[in-house]
């Protein structure tokens, strides 16, 4: 700013010694070189951009693209109040007084909006580049970068706001002082707004679940893919591919369940045989285990039993329980499949048969003689 503040005394000078007539070359001089600077400051990060993507280093990219736009719209910015500094000085008294009065704060704002809109564009390309999987590896993930992104710009927009009223000569500490008081009454009436910003500060702190994550809770009718945490809504995707929007506040009070952390998935079936293979049913249980412990997709590290369990109204029944490696929900249900289709074998296998519901009547034949209809019925 002090190369602009010579620029003008220069103006000033030039313009005051008879030269008034020569006002809007001068202005046109000023709006040309600013095309020029402008002009080849393009060519220049054209060029320096071809140059980066040479590199393996994705920082330097990032930083090109946070400051290219910036620094145009600067040279814009110092151009076009030169432009209207030379104006003012040959135009009325009134005029020129307001003028000047309204370009020192305008510039000085310009540049310092100019400077937060760089660190902002600068975070939000490297939160785009840290959460691409082809971009720079981290070992955070999307839910943190994204509390980070969230949290610097946030930052930067309040410092910039407090730096902006200073510059234009209001008292940054009865600001501050005013926001503490207001705070409260702020407070009471946006309470829930409040709760729901604390239960997204508490889901990026905790991560209970992460974008991408399914997650479904027991006390809610809440099932879904997160596809997005915000500070004050959450939003999943359900199942039948509609938006759910959560408030954030929900997730302090009710229990999470999040599938997407499970390490194998389970198999936990009920079969039954009819009764009259009772006898076979113990070698069927022998080589239902020796299948599944020969079974390349079942996890022999977990629990695997295969027991009688129960005497039905019209079967034997035992039950398979046992865990598959796979989290994947296709290929769990593959295979399962497998496994019941399988099990399904050794039973035949046994001249056995799964059994089905059916109802057996035993009459006695002291009953079936007094019963003439009935015998009269056998007879025909």
């Amino acid at each position: 700013m002090q190369d602009v503040t010579v620029i003008e005394k220069w103006l000033t000078s030039y313009l005051s010694l008879g030269a008034q007539s020569a006002w809007l070359l001068v202005v046109f001089f000023i709006i040309f070189m600013t095309l020029v600077c402008a002009f080849f400051a393009r060519i220049f990060f054209n060029r320096l951009e071809i140059q980066l993507q040479k590199t393996k280093n994705h920082w330097d990219d990032i930083l090109l693209h946070a400051v290219r736009r910036p620094i145009i719209f600067m040279i814009w910015l110092l151009g076009g109040s030169l432009a209207i500094f030379s104006g003012s000085l040959v135009i009325s008294d009134t005029t020129s007084n307001i003028l000047m009065s309204l370009m020192e704060p305008v510039r000085k704002v310009g540049a310092i909006l100019l400077i937060a809109w760089f660190f902002i564009r600068f975070i939000k390309l490297s939160e785009q580049k840290l959460v691409d999987p082809t971009g720079i590896d981290t070992s955070l993930d999307h839910t943190t970068i994204s509390a980070f992104g969230k949290l610097l710009r946030l930052s930067i927009i309040i410092t910039v706001s407090l730096v902006v009223l200073q510059s234009l000569g209001y008292s940054v500490s009865g600001v501050l002082a005013f926001g503490g008081i207001g705070g409260i009454a702020v407070g009471f009436a946006a309470k829930d707004l409040l709760a729901n910003f604390f239960g997204g500060l508490m889901i990026y702190m905790d991560r209970p679940f992460k974008v991408g994550d399914w997650i479904r809770s027991p006390d809610k009718n809440i099932e879904g893919v997160v596809e997005d945490i915000g500070w004050r809504l959450t939003r999943i995707r359900t199942f039948d591919k509609r938006p759910l929007y959560v408030p954030n506040a929900t997730f302090t009070s009710i229990s999470v369940e999040n599938p997407s952390r499970m390490s194998n998935r389970r198999i936990y079936e009920t079969v039954g045989v009819r009764y009259c293979d009772i006898d076979t049913l113990h070698a069927i249980l022998k080589d239902v285990r020796v299948m599944l412990a020969a079974h390349v997709d079942i996890d022999h590290s977990q629990t695997l039993m295969v027991n009688f369990n129960k005497m039905a109204e019209s079967s034997l029944d035992f039950f398979v329980y046992t865990f598959t490696k796979t989290t994947d929900w296709v290929l769990y249900h593959e295979i399962k499949e497998d496994v019941l289709f399988q099990i399904a074998k050794i039973i035949e296998q046994h001249d056995a048969q799964v059994a089905f519901p059916t109802t057996t009547v035993q009459l006695e034949m002291e009953d079936m003689q007094a019963m003439p209809n009935v015998n009269q019925a056998l007879k025909k």
